[in-house]
């Protein structure tokens, strides 16, 4: 156990302040810690994970799933191409590089990306304290009414100690928390609803417990819907799924080399300059990239299914795999055996219906919301100088003038897509299953490796510079 750990008895830690304290280590804060190691920083740091230990979206790792986006988009490599932590020196250290080059493609497969991104988490373990729940992020005042730190108050997610450490920087990236249809939000607990995140870590485990056939529901109309789709009537026999979408069809992804350029590292600048509704224009014209939509790989794929029940049974309606477009969730009837019939509403003529079938699961892939920052910074709120959480091109909040000091502030990742736009990086373009219906924001991963070394510089300026006279040791080129 880590020294500072061992100093908390009574849920407050010494007064030793952190030059970093990063909330949230999933991919945006993982960027981070590679690039201060890169950059050869020598600094206080710490990262407050509610999960027990690293994982890159558990419950969505499916078999034979590719990332949508190069392995050369990693954390390291857009940044600084001779870091240890590319995903080419990942594959180096495994014993894979030779191997994976003979596969020909730039698209791993997702179970191996998320192996890689624990491999360079594993670096910095003894800088993490997982299974922490940060609670709120609180200011600390000198006598003259300046905060020059913050008090992060978190929560063990076993045993509810709090503990409370204190920084003079702070990083926000938790991701989102599962959005679940308000039409759905108050199912008895008896009926299954199960939201994508948490899909291949809960749905086999449902399906195993059933002894007969079992009638599944999914809700959305993304990349996530898509793949569980193809993965229950590839996996599960027993299994009869329907998919019901609001759109009239599922609808391919663009990531044609033209387009795909709105992702490049520079663009980020061009989108934070534009006026407020050229923002949202350009967030509207892009939509297509990553938003609600589905590779065409596997469109390709669904339809072949479809064609081969077609082949066979004339009559839709007696198909054990169906997609229902143009049909969004209203409501639902509680039906025998913790089953549930779908109230839905017809998007063309209005017509509302019940589903034909009793579903004895429902799963939702309707993506996340993305406010826990909201709550955590509540004890904040009055050094704002807007009355929203505003952030400079650099991702830092900007609180009232003269209410914090120069060297102190609070940094917010993965929930900045109306000033930052699409270019901005965690892992949704290359894992778009996670929110179809947010896809489109700063939670990409193609400058991950970029964002990541802005955030170091805008935190540590006075070590600009310092990784070009380091080459060994906690420079990270090992």
């Amino acid at each position: 156990m880590p020294a500072a750990i061992e100093a908390v008895r009574n849920g407050v830690e010494d007064d030793e302040v952190y030059d970093l304290v990063c909330v949230g280590f999933g991919p945006a804060s993982l960027a981070i810690a590679v690039a201060i190691q890169d950059e050869g920083i020598t600094a206080r740091t710490l990262y407050l994970e509610r999960q027990q230990q690293f994982k890159w979206h558990g419950g969505m790792l499916l078999p034979d799933a590719r990332m949508q986006i190069s392995f050369l988009k990693d954390l390291a490599t857009l940044r600084d191409p001779r870091s240890h932590f590319t995903f080419l020196n990942y594959l180096h250290s495994k014993n894979r590089l030779v191997a994976f080059t003979n596969l020909s493609t730039f698209l791993p497969f997702r179970v191996e990306y998320n192996d890689y991104l624990t491999w360079c988490a594993s670096h910095f373990d003894d800088r993490v304290r997982y299974g922490q729940e940060t609670l709120e992020i609180s200011p600390r005042q000198s006598k003259s009414g300046l905060v020059e730190s913050w008090d992060i108050l978190s929560r063990d997610v076993w045993t509810h100690e709090r503990t409370t450490v204190r920084a003079r920087h702070v990083v926000i990236a938790v991701g989102g928390k599962p959005r679940i249809p308000a039409a759905l939000s108050d199912m008895s607990p008896k009926s299954s609803i199960v939201h994508s995140s948490s899909y291949s870590s809960t749905v086999p485990r449902l399906l195993a417990a059933k002894q007969a056939d079992c009638h599944v529901a999914i809700v959305g109309g993304g990349q996530s819907a898509a793949e569980i789709f193809n993965d229950l009537q590839t996996r599960f026999d027993n299994v009869s799924v329907c998919l019901y979408t609001g759109d009239s069809a599922l609808r391919p992804s663009d990531d044609s080399p033209f387009v795909n350029e709105i992702f490049d590292p520079h663009r980020v600048t061009e989108f934070y300059d534009l006026p407020a509704e050229a923002q949202k224009d350009t967030l509207h014209r892009n939509k297509a990239t990553n938003y609600g939509v589905v590779r065409p790989e596997l469109l390709d794929r669904l339809y072949e299914s479809m064609y081969h029940q077609r082949l066979h049974e004339p009559d839709e309606s007696k198909w054990r795999h169906r997609i229902a477009p143009r049909r969004v969730v209203i409501g639902y009837d509680e039906q025998a055996k913790g089953r549930a019939r779908l109230r839905l509403k017809n998007t063309i003529n209005g017509e509302e219906n019940l589903s034909d079938a009793a579903f004895d699961l429902i799963i939702v892939a309707t993506g996340y919301v993305r406010d826990a920052h909201m709550t955590m910074l509540d004890p904040t709120k009055h050094l704002l100088e807007s009355g929203k959480y505003d952030v400079g091109r650099n991702y830092k909040i900007r609180y009232r003038k003269g209410a914090v000091a120069d060297d102190c502030g609070i940094w917010l990742q993965g929930c900045c897509q109306d000033s930052h736009g699409v270019s901005l990086p965690s892992l949704l373009v290359a894992f778009s299953v996670v929110t179809d219906h947010a896809q489109l924001s700063d939670t990409l991963l193609s400058i991950l490796a970029v964002r990541g070394g802005e955030v170091v510089k805008s935190i540590f300026p006075r070590a600009n510079g310092l990784h070009n006279e380091v080459r060994n040791g906690i420079g990270g080129r090992r």
